[in-house]
């Protein structure tokens, strides 16, 4: 039995403080908490996290943190750490292309210097990268006060590290740093993730600080998640990693860490999707632009530019595969246009690696919008272009003319999609809308399947152009009545429409549909005969072939209910829901039928 093990721990705590990091080594251990990538399920990386401190008399690591920094064993308690990390990490099967991410302490900043050239050492006798390495700087104090802090991030940068804001939004001066320095992911804090899907507010800032951070080329990490709803709304909110007691707890065992969680890509989703229309044209457009890695020697960037005199840009990768952003060609001119400017380049005590140059741009995923793509570029002014990644890696750049190529087909898609008979787009877009809608749950939605009854014998009777002219007229009455911007009205083929409707109560919807109904009743009235008319009823034939009367055309209509606070990405079973509130509409006297999704029929 170790000492450590038979001693009461306030014992320990109480009289060893001044041998805090002996008694560390015979208790504190590395656990590791798989970072995924939010729509693989892929591991990307692990955080390193400190267990054990606690039979020693040590609540927290943050206790055993502050001990030690007051006991001036700060430095080596956290070399410890890191090494046995760096250790542990090298076993693990993928450890070539994740990332270990270890926390920073603030008050270790100004010897930075002598952290890092232990850590460099490590990693070279381990034929670990710098880049599989992340630091994280904790938000408890304010990094950017410490006047070493600069001079260290640049020395981690152009050493190859990776760099991640942690607790985004509760701590000191995130934005500040943000703002001033390169960081390679925002960690945002559980506080903005619990219960995210039931909080209108949460989710609106959670959008905002994913668009921020795109734009300025930076990935973010939603860490704390601990439910399924949590999960599918920060993974369709356009977060790129997760971490979180719902993917995996944390681990010192090795063997309990598993390379990818498979089952979360499927999570709320249609498993019948495929790509959405943006993806393909996106795709169409992507160029394959060669690559440099960030510790190459300059000399091979002027190499790349020579070969390809007309490229002005070329983008920069780390030894993962992963985007950093782009060199340009007017970084070294001064250098190619200076009397022995390479000279001074490749000189000892001078010497610049492409690290040295690197210029952020936007990074974002494949799946992303079109339309949100060109607000991202218009909202980075002077960027050349957009890095696109596949499953965090990078997968090609598309320029300002390739996105107008893209929004200009798209357009001509969905205009090649809207019926020529009424204008109104067609399946795709309300797919579309449907999908984007389902997983928007700020506020209330309600899609209504409008659908004519006995619509069939009046065309067969009357002919083709006075059918038409019905459903012009239906058209007409939508307009009328649901002109708001938000709203979105389709025309599904034939006398079946579509109309959603976001922000309205029910009680308002039903009055406007109400009215939509009888209108049109009264107005359809016109089309018939007097015969006809007077009789309530037409002759015509069943689906059998056989002769029976027909009561005179109305419209039915099926309204669904996506609660606020309900995200669903499942359109297919949106449309199974659909389908059966359709039907019962039909049997309904008035011919509207509510229904919320989830609820039993």
């Amino acid at each position: 039995m170790s000492l450590a093990a038979s001693v009461e721990p306030g014992v320990v705590r109480r009289y060893a403080s001044d041998q805090i990091v002996t008694l560390a080594k015979l208790v504190v251990e590395n656990a590791f908490q798989p970072i995924v990538e939010a729509g693989t399920g892929t591991v990307f990386g692990y955080e390193s996290l400190m267990r054990g401190q606690e039979r020693i008399g040590f609540e927290t690591p943050i206790e055993i943190l502050d001990e030690a920094y007051e006991h001036g064993q700060l430095l080596q308690l956290e070399q410890m750490v890191a090494n046995r990390a760096l250790a542990k990490f090298s076993t693990l099967s993928n450890f070539a292309t994740a990332t270990l991410f270890l926390n920073l302490d603030v008050r270790l900043i100004p010897q930075g210097n002598r952290l890092v050239e232990n850590l460099l050492l490590q990693l070279k006798t381990a034929n670990i990268p710098p880049s599989s390495v992340c630091f994280e700087f904790s938000e408890r104090f304010d990094n950017t006060s410490v006047p070493e802090f600069a001079d260290l991030v640049s020395r981690l940068r152009k050493a190859g590290f990776k760099l991640a804001i942690d607790d985004f939004g509760v701590g000191h001066g995130e934005m500040k740093l943000l703002c001033d320095y390169s960081v390679d992911y925002l960690k945002i804090d559980r506080h903005f993730v619990a219960d995210i899907d039931r909080s209108p507010r949460k989710r609106h800032l959670l959008k905002s600080i994913v668009n921020m951070a795109h734009v300025l080329g930076t990935r973010v990490i939603a860490e704390g998640i601990e439910t399924e709803a949590e999960f599918i709304v920060c993974r369709d909110y356009g977060v790129d990693l997760v971490q979180g007691w719902f993917i995996s707890r944390p681990s010192t065992h090795l063997s309990e860490l598993v390379p990818a969680f498979p089952h979360l890509q499927e999570l709320g989703r249609n498993k019948g999707n495929s790509q959405s229309l943006d993806e393909i044209l996106i795709r169409k457009q992507i160029e394959m632009l060669p690559t440099v890695y960030e510790s190459d020697a300059i000399d091979t960037v002027f190499e790349l530019f020579r070969r390809n005199p007309r490229q002005a840009y070329f983008p920069v990768l780390n030894a993962n595969g992963e985007p950093r952003g782009i060199i340009h060609e007017h970084h070294l001119k001064e250098y190619i246009y200076q009397p022995f400017g390479r000279d001074l380049l490749k000189n000892k005590d001078y010497e610049r690696t492409i690290s040295h140059f690197v210029e952020r741009a936007p990074i974002v995923g494949l799946d992303s919008d079109a339309d949100q793509l060109m607000v991202i570029f218009a909202n980075m002014e002077g960027s050349n272009c957009l890095i696109l990644t596949d499953n965090m890696r990078y997968a090609g750049v598309v320029s300002a003319a390739s996105l107008i190529k893209v929004i200009n087909e798209k357009q001509l898609k969905t205009a090649q999609d809207q019926n020529p008979l009424t204008g109104l787009p067609g399946n795709r877009a309300i797919r579309d809308f449907m999908r984007h809608s389902g997983r928007d749950g700020d506020e209330v939605r309600h899609f209504c399947y409008c659908d004519f009854d006995n619509f069939k014998p009046f065309n067969d009777a009357y002919g083709f152009h006075l059918g038409d002219h019905a459903i012009s007229l239906f058209a007409a009455l939508m307009r009328r009545y649901f002109f708001a911007e938000r709203h979105f009205l389709g025309h599904v083929g034939g006398d079946d429409f579509f109309i959603g409707v976001v922000g309205w109560t029910k009680e308002e919807l039903t009055e406007i549909l109400d009215r939509l109904i009888s209108d049109f009743h009264d107005d359809v009235l016109d089309l018939y005969s007097d015969e006809d008319r007077a009789a309530g009823r037409i002759r015509g034939h069943d689906r059998t072939g056989a002769e029976a009367f027909f009561p005179l055309m109305r419209c039915s209509i099926g309204v669904l209910e996506l609660p606020e606070g309900l995200v669903i990405d499942d359109i297919n079973r949106v449309s199974a829901e659909i389908a059966l509130v359709k039907s019962a509409a039909k049997e309904n006297k008035d011919g509207l039928v509510f229904h919320t999704l989830g609820e039993a029929n």
